[in-house]
């Protein structure tokens, strides 16, 4: 039986603040900081034990190996000799935000009834422009089973960042949905990261159905804003669309485009009166997790625990849930080590429609499964990272060491 399970990226040992995400807020503000790896990993643990209680059907994904060491000979240098900015961008545990590891298309939307993911180029950023490899072995692992196509990821220069970019409208997760690509125009104070060429590029490799695929362009105002990705101005889950007013260019004209595609659909808009871009972006209010509650059959917001603390962006939720609005529960989550270098709950994870049975258990979360991880976590990770400590290779050693821990923990050693 199809259902949507969200694979969460394991917050890798070597997080760090270098502020590498032109464009990215909150990554910009806290660079220089110090971090948290063993706290950023636990946080980002007890969110899975969070959703797993809610009913929800919980994988996860590796950290990869960093620092990366094979993109810095392509350099011409090593861990040890590259200048610092090099040397950040090697260490990068951004494979955390899994919403950037591939698009994902179910198998009721493709035409040969297979689930498609293709893997995000990540172009645009060069700290994560090295992920593709470590993430295509990781997700044909995972996803070996017939019932998937595992596709590589569109060449550059058409930059790709996977499902930050890329909703789905459906009745349920099991039936043929409308996919909706949006994507970024080039210019201004921040770089658009998601390119048409890609976005179309992806929906061809999955043979969707054009009468149900949509292209939808994201405002200029919400990038310059500092919404480098569209889920952190959108977010949909079966027939709910939950947006910001100024999350698309031509406002009006995508909101007829998908109703046109989707009959269903019912459209949550915050209006900038109410929530201003600066605090949705601030909250991340839209990068969260809108899921389906097995228990009640109404939607909850899994939204970080910083939405709380904005008072215009609680009452406005407060006020939609007493309202009877589609969001029925508001379920605030700690990620505040993620959040500190720019992802909130929604891009710590991938959402994947598919029968479990055909997913590679060893990525399959369970309570026990979640113990041994954490387990790991306690003992493996380093507690703080400061922004010296990347020149060492007594860390970069330890964090290796970590890593492996890990792996032979959950008997992935074939990903070392």
């Amino acid at each position: 039986m199809l259902t949507e399970i969200n694979f969460d990226g394991i917050i890798g040992p070597s997080h760090n603040y270098a502020g590498l995400s032109r464009g990215n807020i909150a990554s910009a503000s806290h660079a220089g900081d110090v971090s948290q790896p063993r706290a950023a990993a636990l946080q980002g643990i007890e969110k899975m034990r969070h959703n797993l209680a809610l009913g929800l059907p919980q994988g996860f994904f590796m950290p990869l190996d960093r620092p990366d060491a094979p993109w810095l000979e392509t350099l011409g240098t090593t861990p040890e000799d590259a200048e610092g900015h090099l040397r950040a961008q090697a260490w990068s545990a951004s494979s955390m935000w899994a919403a950037n590891a591939a698009t994902v298309s179910p198998a009721p939307d493709s035409a040969d009834g297979k689930c498609h993911l293709t893997i995000a180029n990540l172009v645009t950023m060069p700290h994560r422009s090295h992920e593709w490899p470590g993430t295509l072995t990781q997700l044909r692992l995972a996803f070996a089973d017939p019932a998937f196509t595992v596709h590589a990821p569109i060449p550059a220069p058409f930059g790709d960042e996977g499902a930050a970019n890329h909703m789905r409208l459906c009745s349920g997760h099991d039936a043929a949905g409308v996919e909706i690509f949006v994507y970024g125009v080039g210019g201004g104070r921040f770089p658009a990261r998601q390119h048409l060429d890609a976005s179309k590029a992806v929906a061809r490799h999955h043979r969707l159905d054009p009468a149900r695929t949509l292209f939808i362009r994201q405002s200029d105002s919400a990038i310059h804003g500092g919404a480098f990705h569209n889920d952190v101005v959108a977010v949909a889950n079966e027939h709910v669309l939950f947006t910001h007013e100024t999350a698309f260019e031509d406002r009006e004209a995508a909101h007829a485009e998908i109703r046109a595609a989707f009959p269903a659909v019912e459209i949550v808009e915050v209006p900038a009166s109410a929530v201003s871009l600066p605090d949705a972006i601030k909250s991340y209010l839209f990068n969260a997790q809108l899921v389906s509650l097995p228990d009640s059959g109404g939607m909850g917001l899994v939204l970080p625990t910083e939405a709380q603390a904005i008072p215009a962006v609680w009452q406005w939720l407060e006020t939609h849930v007493a309202g009877n609005g589609p969001i029925r529960r508001l379920l605030p989550v700690n990620v505040r080590q993620s959040m500190a270098n720019g992802g909130g709950p929604a891009c710590l994870r991938l959402r994947v429609v598919a029968d479990p049975a055909t997913v590679d258990p060893r990525f399959i979360a369970d309570e026990a499964k979640l113990d041994q991880i954490s387990e790991v976590v306690a003992k493996h990770w380093p507690e703080r990272i400061a922004p010296g400590d990347l020149a060492s290779a007594a860390l970069a050693s330890d964090v290796r060491k970590a890593r492996s821990a890990l792996l032979d923990t959950l008997d992935l050693g074939e990903l070392n």
